[in-house]
């Protein structure tokens, strides 16, 4: 049987983005399948009035895939990093309070009781072993350190990172390299230091970067390498699996593919599912009803991203800083927000200053059903006596994600394992994107290199 490609992903989100520029390099017949009119998932770049907005994430961590990426298309000159040393802050009491990130600065921060300094320098002398059933973030804080711990530093990271309750957070799932640690040298900081020294390659400090004309630059780049290769509006509606007859060649894919002018249907050897979990689940469902019922567990955080514009001389505060997280304790809607044009350049018209903030999570997920202008005041209203804000936003935008940020949650390895075992008689069945490694951005460009890679192993082999 003739095949219309090699490879098929579905989802042109930053993971297939990424398959597909690795297989095309690869010299693999590919067809990139996206339902929405443009590439990129929620990373979105947009200016207005002068402000340049971010619609999704504020920014990425760089990380060796991510800059090697970067060469690769020729847009390393594009890259705007943060200030290593721009000081993240909690907000307690109304105040906002510097975070210690190094353990000498949590020893001596004013943030913490004397039981919760001693909980820290205890762990790096002590000897302990994770429970053998999974544990959640917060009992894992509560055990190893203090309850103050968590409420203070912990939960809100938790917030900016998955907009996740740390109660439900699966600490094995969302954060492996901590339990590793305490699993291999009975101590987080012994584990991790001995993991920093055993890796290979110079250390490098944590960088937070992001571009020039903002972070969609990254998605432009890869969609314009990939060319013809991507359909945007085509929206899968069927996957079926085509057994073999006498002497037809290998199993393979058939997906029936709807466009604005009408359906398609295409074969391929090779299927990679790159959009989100819930996506994936309808889909694949009639193919192992397995599928349906593990990818449909998969919980997502709904987050409403708010960005508003300042006047220079409405704000007291001198943003002098990454911006700021808000504890649950604290009782705001708001979970946090990000002073873009502190970090980087253009971000804002000459004397202004471009703010964003992100409501809702799994902890307020009615958030997003307020309208825009409810949740831009609300956002306003508390941030604006925090950084000592006169008057109004003079800009002001709103998206709103209903699903934003896959949860990690208690029992997401088992999750997991049940669609790898399903998936185990589909070897050329494939899962790219931010709920299997992880959220962030490098995570997911090392998940979609290495299905690339196994892909064009395999065609190499068969051909």
């Amino acid at each position: 049987m003739k095949l219309d490609t090699t490879a098929l992903i579905v989802g042109a989100g930053i993971s297939g983005l990424v398959c597909a520029w690795a297989l095309k390099k690869a010299g693999i017949e590919t067809l990139l399948l996206e339902a929405s009119p443009a590439p990129g998932g929620i990373i979105r770049s947009q200016r207005l009035d002068g402000y340049l907005v971010e619609r999704g994430p504020q920014s990425f961590s760089e990380t060796p895939a991510l800059r090697h990426l970067c060469a690769e298309l020729a847009i390393e000159s594009e890259i705007l990093r943060a200030p290593s040393r721009a000081p993240r802050y909690v907000l307690l009491d109304g105040l906002l309070h510097q975070v210690p990130l190094t353990p000498p600065a949590l020893l001596s921060s004013s943030l913490f009781n004397v039981r919760t300094k001693w909980s820290l320098a205890r762990e790096a002398f002590g000897n302990s072993q994770p429970p053998d059933s999974d544990e959640s973030v917060a009992d894992f804080v509560r055990r190893k350190f203090s309850s103050e711990l968590l409420d203070k530093l912990v939960g809100p990271f938790i917030s900016g990172i998955y907009a996740g309750d740390p109660e439900r957070l699966s600490l094995r799932s969302a954060f492996p390299q901590l339990h590793d640690a305490e699993q291999t040298a009975g101590s987080v900081i012994r584990g991790v230091k001995k993991r920093s020294k055993a890796a290979t390659g110079p250390a490098e400090r944590p960088t937070v970067m992001t571009f020039a004309d903002g972070n969609q630059t990254l998605v432009e780049a890869m969609a314009s390498n990939i060319g013809p290769l991507l359909h945007c509006g085509a929206r899968v509606l069927r996957v079926q699996r085509i057994e073999p007859g006498s002497g037809d060649g290998p199993a393979a894919w058939k997906i029936t593919a709807s466009t604005s002018s009408s359906e398609k249907i295409l074969s391929a050897q090779h299927l990679v599912f790159a959009a989100p979990a819930h996506v994936a689940a309808k889909l694949l469902g009639p193919v192992n009803p397995v599928f349906e019922r593990a990818l449909t567990k998969i919980e997502y955080a709904p987050v409403a991203v708010v960005s508003l514009g300042y006047a220079g001389a409405q704000i007291k505060n001198p943003l002098n800083g990454f911006g700021f997280l808000v504890p649950r304790s604290q009782r705001l809607r708001t979970l946090g927000t990000v002073w873009n044009s502190a970090l980087f350049p253009g971000r804002a018209p000459a004397h202004h200053a471009l703010l964003t903030s992100f409501v809702g999570g799994v902890a307020d997920p009615q958030a997003i059903d307020l309208a825009p202008e409810q949740i831009s005041a609300l956002v306003h209203g508390e941030i604006a006596p925090i950084l000592a804000i006169s008057g109004t936003a003079c800009f002001s935008t709103v998206e709103i994600y209903a699903h934003a940020i896959p949860q990690y949650t208690l029992g997401y390895t088992n999750l997991l394992a049940a669609i790898e075992q399903a998936r185990a008689n589909l070897p050329t069945l494939y899962f790219a994107g931010n709920y299997w490694q992880g959220p962030s951005l490098g995570a997911c460009i090392e998940r979609a290199t290495k299905i690339a890679a196994e892909i064009a192993t395999r065609a190499r082999q068969s051909n």
